[in-house]
């Protein structure tokens, strides 16, 4: 896999509070944050609980992508391909 970040502009931290929340991954200079989910967040209690999470970073003008732990593990490229069509308003970056 050839690395491709950080993507010229962008700066991720991680574990970072926005209100009430700590996102995995944000991007403050995009206003994009990225999750990466593991499987207890495939219960309904945690899926209602993430779309209000979302729905508040949202509120705060955030754009949220959302990975699960298997995608980033086995399909990293195609990750980064949609972090980076997301920072680059839908084009991939080559």
């Amino acid at each position: 896999m050839k690395e491709r970040l950080p993507l010229a502009g962008s700066h991720f931290r991680r574990q970072m509070p926005i209100g009430p929340y700590i996102v995995d991954f944000c991007c403050l200079s995009e206003r994009l944050i990225v999750e990466v989910d593991g499987e207890q967040h495939g219960t309904e209690a945690a899926r209602r609980y993430d779309d209000l999470r979302t729905n508040y970073l949202k509120s705060q003008n955030f754009r949220v992508l959302r990975f699960w732990n298997h995608e980033v593990a086995r399909e990293m490229d195609s990750v980064l391909d949609t972090i980076f069509a997301s920072i680059n308003g839908g084009h991939p970056h080559p």
